[in-house]
């Protein structure tokens, strides 16, 4: 289900805990099984399961969870933007609204090429540096008004 390369990784990361407690990675290895499948479907998570040797309920209740597992298809690029109160009162409303206008998408759509999902995410840290995107749940972008917002946008084309 999964390749190599990921197995090792998980295994890697099981290493990290007891030996009657590989489901401790649950969160890392569905990571890594996203980041190899761009989504978690159903089977992939079973497998994850099946691979820690846990309840295939159980490393669902986590995969639904944390809104950083995709449980359906997303596009290449994943913008997460901020607007929670900090980001809203310095524009993260603002570049939400900014970025669903030169996308043409809402929160929770994905562009017609399958290039960019947008979703509406809570608080990530960065209050100081608001409005802040994440990117595929790796890469936090701050200041993110309009001409930085558009730098991305063509960075990610």
């Amino acid at each position: 289900m999964l390749n190599k390369e990921s197995l090792q990784k998980i295994d890697r990361e099981v290493a990290k805990y007891p030996a009657d407690q590989k489901q401790s990675a649950v969160m890392a290895a569905l990571t890594i099984a996203q980041d190899e499948r761009g989504w978690l479907p159903k089977e992939t998570i079973e497998f994850v399961a099946r691979y820690l040797d846990m309840a295939p309920m159980a490393a669902f209740e986590v995969a639904s969870f944390y809104n950083m597992y995709h449980l359906e298809p997303v596009g290449k690029y994943k913008l997460t933007v901020c607007t929670n109160l900090p980001c809203a009162l310095s524009g993260g409303v603002h570049a939400a609204e900014y970025v669903k206008q030169k996308l043409g998408i809402d929160f929770h759509q994905t562009t017609p090429d399958g290039r960019f999902t947008l979703v509406e995410g809570e608080c990530m840290g960065a209050c100081g540096d608001a409005p802040v995107m994440l990117v595929n749940n790796k890469r936090m972008c701050s200041f993110m008004l309009p001409e930085e917002i558009d730098k991305l946008l063509a960075e990610c084309s």
